[in-house]
């Protein structure tokens, strides 16, 4: 559900008013998209869902979950585009009606200053560093228990590293591969970032079979929680798979589908399902 929402909200945010946005802070545009809608949306805890089914021998409901699940977020993109451009045609009719005279956006609200910027920065650490604190004194007080709280409180303290190395490793987007920027249209860094987080999410999840400790699966839960969730994306994913399927080359957007899928979904296979397989964990 999360992930079709978030797939929505891209087409509004990510796409159709990205630009309105970036005019007020390219911050902004960065934080709602990359920093928001990608940590809403998680790439590894969809692979690892379907891990789950192949394990138990679901691999026709495996391999329809990633079918069903990428159809329903590449329309929720769609639908949430043509939704965000009949909403910018209606403010376009307001605007251009004489009696309502609907005045522009107030420039007062845009960061087109240094200083504004380094103001808004300050009060954002400020709020993170508050956030960041309350966690930890909760996490604290609830780690022994084991208890979904604590899981969730230490969720909130690792996420926002997920989150900065997702930003990071988007810089590898449109460089391609050598000097001569080979294979171009495929964005390495979301790839990188989504088959990683997979990977290490089949891992934990591979360990939790192996051991039963109770502080471990704390640990590990808020790590494929927060860590993983916010490392990997779908709402970026589909954004990409959108632009190419609507590029003069379609074909890419699913052949990069199914790379991403494909990858994250073997390599899980050899980390998860193979020892669970053969050294019988229940």
């Amino acid at each position: 559900m999360f992930i079709q929402v978030g797939s929505f909200l891209m087409g509004w945010w990510g796409v159709v008013f990205k630009g309105d946005i970036s005019q007020v802070s390219d911050i902004l545009a960065i934080g709602l998209t990359t920093g928001y809608l990608g940590s809403v949306t998680t790439f590894s805890g969809w692979n690892q869902k379907m891990l789950d089914l192949s394990v138990d021998g679901h691999w026709v409901q495996a391999i329809l979950g990633f079918l069903i699940g990428l159809f329903l977020v590449a329309y929720s993109i769609i639908f949430g585009i043509e939704t965000a451009k009949g909403f910018r045609w209606i403010l376009k009719k307001l605007n251009t009606r004489p009696e309502k005279g609907v005045p522009s956006c107030n420039c007062n609200w845009t960061l087109n200053s240094s200083r504004r910027h380094l103001v808004a920065m300050v009060i954002l650490l400020l709020v993170l560093g508050v956030l960041l604190s309350v966690s930890g004194l909760l996490l604290k007080e609830e780690f022994s228990s084991g208890s979904s709280g604590a899981q969730l409180w230490l969720a909130c303290l690792v996420g926002p590293f997920g989150v900065w190395i997702r930003w990071f490793l988007a810089r590898l987007n449109g460089r391609g591969l050598g000097k001569s920027g080979i294979l171009r249209w495929l964005p390495f860094g979301t790839l990188i970032t989504n088959v990683s987080a997979a990977c290490i999410m089949a891992g934990l999840s591979t360990i939790e079979k192996s051991v039963n400790i109770k502080n471990f699966d704390t640990v590990a839960n808020g790590i494929q929680l927060g860590f993983l969730g916010c490392l990997s994306t779908v709402s970026t994913f589909v954004a990409e798979f959108n632009a190419m399927r609507e590029s003069k080359h379609p074909w890419r957007a699913y052949l990069y589908a199914s790379t991403t899928m494909g990858i994250s979904f073997v390599l899980g296979i050899l980390i998860y399902n193979v020892p669970v397989w053969t050294k019988g964990f229940p």
